[in-house]
This record gives structure tokens, sequence and C-alpha cells, in this order.
């Protein structure tokens, strides 16, 4: 066989057996989705346009976000599970779908065990125990005292059934053996608004926000839901320390990519989000909204995930929750 023809033939045969991770090695060569499912302006949109804004001065490459709202997440998780597993399409998701909404939805469109894979743990957020400034209550002891007074009496707003603020007051009521009334609404805002307005006496509220509304006079933080102290409001005690030991809850935030998307692209998004986690940009704006960084390996996401599952499952199951 002449020689050109020959060396014709091994250029096609040496393409045909190329290695399939071979996008890997120049990854990113284009613009990255981020796939947020909640709205604009909301917690994980705002850590999201942070952490990506940071991550494509890293990468030096664009990102842009396309919030897909709805179905307390599983709308925008679908998407990114249908989602070609090629490291351009990412999903930042937050624990009351990944790990709260399997136990509440019969027929999701994806399977939530296998469809993605863990990129990062990326923050956690913790929430104050608050309630309207009429209520007689300036602790978490007064406000079980007057709940077991009148079962079922007081009412609690939340983002909605199956949220995490709705998540952590169940926990609450099953630690305490007190029976409040919920009253969920569609989103975080009208539940703090109704709680504001006096409409609800009580509600799990955003740290930041809770802070802030504090100050002005228009709630009363009674104690923090995680099991160490918060910056922002470092005099407010955790709820276990204000009587109920072992109480923790936190809305945390995570990294996933597509189920098959290759090793090596996981391993640079996850060191992407470490490494913008550490800069003191990111670090000054998560303090000033009472956001706690985490970072970390892939397998310390899969773990939080597979132990925040069955906590809220186990809730889940012993309240009785459902959509109704």
């Amino acid at each position: 066989m002449p020689i050109r023809p020959l060396r014709l033939l091994l250029s096609v045969l040496a393409v045909f057996f190329l290695p399939l991770n071979v996008g890997a090695q120049d990854y990113p060569n284009k613009t990255i989705r981020m796939i947020i499912p909640w709205a604009a302006g909301g917690p994980t949109d705002s850590i999201g346009r942070v952490l990506t804004q940071k991550m494509a001065e890293q990468m030096g490459q664009s990102f842009i976000i396309e919030n897909k709202p709805g179905a307390t997440g599983t709308i925008g998780h679908a998407i990114a599970a249908r989602a070609a597993p090629d490291g351009y399409t990412v999903l930042l998701a937050s624990n009351s779908t990944f790990s709260i909404a399997p136990h509440l939805y019969k027929d999701l469109a994806y399977d939530n065990a296998t469809a993605f894979a863990p990129v990062a743990w990326v923050a956690l957020n913790a929430q104050v125990l608050s309630v309207h400034p009429s209520l007689p209550a300036k602790s978490y002891a007064e406000l079980v005292a007057l709940a077991k007074a009148e079962p079922g009496k007081l009412n609690f707003s939340t983002a909605g059934v199956g949220s995490t603020s709705h998540l952590a007051t169940e926990l609450l009521m099953s630690m305490a053996g007190i029976k409040l009334t919920h009253v969920p609404y569609k989103g975080g805002e009208p539940s703090l608004q109704a709680l504001l307005a006096g409409e609800t006496k009580v509600a799990f509220v955003d740290l930041s926000i809770a802070g802030a509304q504090a100050a002005a006079g228009r709630l009363r933080p009674l104690a923090v839901s995680t099991t160490k102290r918060a910056e922002l409001l470092p005099d407010l005690p955790t709820l276990a320390e204000a009587g109920l030991p072992g109480f923790e809850s936190m809305t945390t935030f995570a990294l996933f990519a597509p189920a098959s998307t290759p090793p090596e692209v996981i391993a640079r998004l996850n060191r992407e989000v470490n490494k913008a986690l550490a800069t003191a940009e990111v670090k000054k704006w998560m303090l000033g909204q009472g956001i706690a960084g985490v970072g970390g390996p892939p397998a310390d996401l899969a773990a939080h995930q597979a132990t925040d599952s069955a906590k809220w499952g186990k809730i889940i199951k012993e309240q009785g929750i459902k959509f109704e």
C-alpha cells in the first residue's frame, strides 16, 4: 500500500479509537450552564451567581445561570438529570430537593439516587426560631410552655410543604412534644411577611433576615437551628443550648452534575468550587449573608446527602407529612 493512503488510514483509525474521555482533557472549552431549581433572587440563586462569577474568573470560561423553579425544585432537577453528562451542565441544589423531596413525591421524573454525581457541598445556612413580638414568649422554654398550654392554637408559617423551614418546625414539634398549626406559603418571602404582620406567630427564618428584622423590632429571635452559635448573632443560643439537646436543622446547598460525567471533569469542578470558597471575596459575601461555606471532596457531599435524607425521611414518616 502506498505510504500516503496508509497514513490516512492510520489517522482515521486513531480518531475512531480515541478514549471516550478525550473531551475532558481540554475541559472547559465552552460556556457551562448552571441550573438553579428556584426562582431568581432566592438564596440558592444568590449563591450560584456569586460562585459562578468567581469560578468563571478561575477557569477562563463563562457560566450561564438558568432558573427552573417549581415543584419544590424537582422540575429543575429533572432537566439536569436529562442533560448530557459532559460537564457543561451542573445543578446547584438545596437539601429541600436533594434530601427531602424524594420522601414526599411518589412519581419523580428521575431517580434521585442514581441521576446525579456529587461535586461539592457548597454551603449551609442556619435558621432562627422566631416569634412575632406580640407573643409573650421571650425564650424557647416559654414558647414550649405556651404551646403545651393550648395545643394547636399557635400557628407557624413556612415556605411550603417540604421546605426546610417546614421540616425544621416539624422536627421541633417532634422533639419538644408540642403541637403547632402549619400555614404553608409559596416561598420564604410571603412566609416571612406573614410572621411580620402577625398573621402567624412562629417561623424559622433565615439567619441574615432574622438578624435585620430583630434589630428593627419586627420579630423576636429565640434560638438558632445549628449546633454552633452564628457569627451574625453570637449572643443568640442554639436550640440545643436553649433546652432541646440534639436539635439541628439547616438549609444546605450543593453542586451536582448528571450521572456518568467523567471523573476528571468532576475533579476539576470540585477543585474550582473549593478554590472559589476560599477567596476573600466569597468568604466576605457569605459572612454578610449568614451563610457558611463548606467545600471538601465529593465524598463529603455524598455522605451528607445520605444522612440528611435518612433524618428527614424519618421525620416525614413519623409526623405524617404529605402534600394536601
